[in-house]
């Protein structure tokens, strides 16, 4: 007997055959260039088309959903599978093949940078990534995709710093997004960052000389990055470059707390609550009130307790009058892929045309 090739998808539970199309492109931005990073200015895009506007069968503009990822995360890590999993991609192709959501384009952005990620906004220690987002890769969407246009047909959702992105960037941006979807978003800071000073401050202390600059030349001399040894001083670090860059030193950050006492260091600290969702909320009601859905989760078990945050979010919608909904399911923070297509689907139903 011989073994032969076959034209054709190998199928479940390796690649499965896709029903719409995913269109993996590569974009070049004017808005990132010189950023204090040194950061490519040249990222991966990719766009899934649903399958009757990517057979061509689906004449008329159609919502779109952007889908921004957590804190170190590169949009190609959509495309990788967990044991006995489909792919983000096959579970979202999977929906709108079941005929469980309207067609819709929805786009996978990525905002890497190398201190780990952007949270989605402008900033002097990392770059302009709100403006990457809203005024390059939307419009460079919206000029190749059947999209309708728009804010009120525009949706965002992600999960972590992503779900942290899914629910600042409609309030600073309400004119490009007018729905948003956020798991498990970093929200309520003293309870998911605050929490961590104590043991960067102290793994610093033990491990790498009490000095983030100790701390920077074994990441870059190790082979290999390990998250269990370098993952929250490293991830604490890439916060303040967003929050608090150092006005001084483009790329670098001030810290919130004393790395000898893990004291926290008041006027830092502020810059970090200012951003906050729960705290932005009320500064930005209107926009809020704006949106025409507001989708809201985390697991009971959170590790980062954004269980709390969730909650906390939700209760400053409450009392600002801002429909919303907030489902706390039984989970952690990992895991819960499976959530996403169902919360993009809440998004196209509220984004269809009206």
């Amino acid at each position: 007997m011989a073994l032969r090739a076959v034209n054709d998808s190998a199928g479940a539970p390796w690649g499965r055959a896709l029903a719409g199309a995913l269109d993996q492109l590569v974009v070049e931005s004017e808005l990132l260039a010189g950023n204090p990073l040194r950061d490519p200015v040249r990222r991966p895009l990719y766009v899934y088309r649903s399958p009757r506007v990517a057979a061509g069968a689906h004449t008329a503009a159609v919502p779109s959903v952007y889908v921004i990822q957590g804190f170190s995360g590169q949009v190609d890590m959509w495309l990788s599978r967990t044991a006995f999993e489909p792919t983000m991609i096959e579970r979202l192709d999977a929906m709108f093949a079941a005929g469980q959501c309207p067609e819709a384009i929805v786009v996978f952005v990525d905002a890497w940078t190398r201190r780990g990620g952007s949270q989605y906004l402008n900033s002097s220690g990392t770059g302009r990534y709100l403006d990457y987002l809203c005024d390059e890769v939307v419009p460079f969407v919206d000029a190749r995709y059947p999209t309708l246009g728009g804010r009120d047909h525009r949706g965002l959702a992600g999960k972590s710093s992503g779900g942290y992105g899914a629910m600042v960037v409609p309030m600073l941006r309400p004119d490009v997004f007018g729905a948003l979807a956020s798991h498990a978003g970093d929200a309520l800071f003293e309870c998911c960052y605050q929490r961590e000073f104590p043991t960067v401050a102290r793994t610093l202390r033990d491990h790498f000389e009490g000095s983030y600059e100790v701390f920077s030349e074994r990441v870059r001399d190790s082979d290999h990055f390990d998250w269990s040894r370098f993952g929250t001083p490293f991830e604490m670090y890439g916060y303040a470059c967003v929050y608090s860059p150092d006005p001084q030193r483009p790329g670098e950050a001030l810290l919130p707390f004393e790395i000898a006492t893990g004291r926290v260091v008041e006027e830092v600290w502020g810059r970090w609550l200012a951003c906050d969702p729960v705290r932005m909320a009320p500064r930005h009601a209107d926009a809020l009130r704006s949106l025409r859905r507001i989708y809201l989760d985390a697991g009971r078990a959170d590790e980062y307790f954004l269980d709390l945050g969730a909650t906390a979010f939700a209760h400053e919608l409450a009392t600002l009058g801002v429909e919303h909904s907030l489902d706390l399911f039984d989970g952690k923070h990992g895991g819960i892929t499976y959530r996403y297509p169902n919360a993009i689907r809440e998004l196209v139903l509220a984004l269809e045309a009206r």
